[in-house]
């Protein structure tokens, strides 16, 4: 295998991964902040998040890789000004804070079962870490300054503050907020104090009055208790590059008393964006793989999707896209059901070996999963190679692509859309009705069901052991 070569957004350029610790990967992954659904955007960077750590797995690293659960401390605002969006959701839905979270949590766990993203080695709830980030605050005090809103983390006591995100002017990032007594613009909010009169359902006692922390704070707080300053890869959204990121390298500098950023490489992936721009809750409605589902999609087509473009590029998102994604799906999984079952697993023909390496070259390139992904179906499409060899191979690059095309039938990517008016059950005793009719060669009822079922969105494919699929309609 060849090394792996990862971009690293706090150096702007392609370095070799080297870990901390030899033989062991470390990744940290900026979770969710359950409060709502994740909307397909989000997901994107979950399964960038799997891919890396799946290569890393191939390459050999024993992989720790932790993702945390954002259910306290995040605002409306991604700087420091706005309610907190846990309480905001519960207010709006007339339960607890700790309900929306649980909610939503299990919502996006379903989301990550169903894109076929493995679980890390630990999910790291903000919550439970409340008591570690009053103490990681305290370690880090002399470089904060108290306001009667919270305290504050000074950004001018800190090396190089906003490198990561490359701001160079003296106002700071333009999506900083102002708060009324903040030094300088780009300080934040390490702990924020409950308002006079006002009570939260999630504040703690601390020496900064009762309050919250910080949404910064928590990602510092829990990467290093998990995974020990420094570790090797910091993975996000290219929106976290801004603001969020920053700030936790800043808060780990201090708490290092270095120029340390806490991981040694950071990794964003960019937007999935729609027509209108990039993917946000904030307008109101947004797309998510629930919403795939009831049009017919199968989850794993969406995934295809993702490694059909590389992590770092913008990826339009259109149903056309996610059509043409499914097809692909459907294709190879037609190819793979022809593979005759075979007992070896060792790689030993030439032309397959020869395959499996440009495949380790393409995804040792930076994740570039789209190279790689036709290397994929060269070995899964190509006659007169064993069986065995191919499926082997097949296996050992289906372990970084997450597809389990070996394992899935077409039966399976047959996914109903929400709306069809007419079962499977049905579906089969209409076409067993056409059968008997073109059998008695009655083909003007034979046609008129075809026609009947492709009204209510029903592909009949006839020659093929199939059968049938969905049609899905697009906008």
């Amino acid at each position: 295998m060849v090394p792996l070569r990862l971009f690293n957004s706090l150096t702007r350029s392609i370095e070799t991964f080297e870990p901390v610790h030899p033989g062991e990967a470390r990744v940290y992954t900026c979770g969710p902040t359950v409060y709502n659904y994740q909307h397909v955007g989000n997901m994107r960077a979950y399964v960038f998040a799997d891919t890396l750590g799946r290569i890393l797995s191939y390459k050999g690293y024993a992989l720790r890789h932790v993702i945390n659960i954002t259910d306290v401390g995040h605002l409306t605002s991604d700087a420091d000004e706005g309610a907190d969006k846990m309480e905001t959701a519960a207010a709006r839905a007339g339960k607890s804070a700790w309900d929306i979270a649980k909610f939503y949590a299990d919502a996006y766990w379903r989301d990550i079962d169903r894109l076929n993203i493995r679980q890390p080695a630990t999910w790291s709830i903000a919550t439970d870490y409340v008591p570690a980030m009053i103490e990681f605050a305290k370690s880090i005090e002399a470089n904060c300054y108290q306001l009667p809103s919270g305290l504050y983390f000074d950004t001018t006591t800190v090396p190089e503050y906003g490198r990561l995100a490359r701001t160079k002017t003296d106002e700071g990032e333009s999506r900083i907020d102002t708060v009324e007594g903040k030094r300088h613009p780009t300080d934040f909010a390490i702990w924020r104090a409950t308002p006079p009169g006002e009570t939260r359902q999630m504040e703690w006692d601390s020496p900064w009055g009762r309050g919250a922390p910080g949404w910064h704070l928590e990602c510092s707080v829990m990467s290093e208790a998990l995974l020990g300053f420094p570790f090797d890869i910091h993975t996000g959204g290219i929106d976290h590059r801004e603001i969020h990121h920053p700030n936790e390298i800043a808060q780990n500098q201090a708490r290092c008393h270095s120029a340390d950023s806490g991981a040694r490489i950071w990794m964003h992936n960019n937007f999935l964006i729609d027509r209108g721009g990039k993917m946000s809750k904030s307008k109101g409605e947004f797309l998510t793989l629930q919403a795939l589902v009831d049009r017919g999609f199968h989850p794993l087509a969406y995934r295809l999707m993702c490694l059909q473009a590389h992590y770092r590029s913008e990826l339009e998102f259109t149903f056309e896209n996610l059509a043409a994604a499914l097809t692909r799906l459907k294709r190879m999984v037609i190819a793979a059901e022809k593979l005759p079952a075979a007992e070896t697993s060792e790689v030993t023909d030439k032309r397959v070996t020869a395959e499996l390496a440009a495949f380790d070259e393409a995804v040792s390139d930076d994740l570039n999963t789209a190279k790689a992904l036709t290397h994929f179906e060269t070995v899964l499409t190509t006659k007169g190679l064993d069986a065995g060899q191919r499926r082997a191979a097949l296996a050992q690059m289906d372990s970084v692509l997450g597809l389990t095309v070996l394992g899935l039938s077409r039966a399976e990517l047959r996914v109903p859309p929400k709306d069809a008016s007419i079962d499977e059950t049905a579906i089969e005793a209409r076409l067993a009705e056409r059968k008997d009719a073109r059998a008695a060669k009655d083909f003007a009822t034979s046609d008129r069901i075809r026609d009947e079922l492709a009204a209510e969105g029903v592909e009949v494919m006839d020659g093929d052991p199939l059968g049938w699929d969905w049609s899905i309609p697009l906008p």
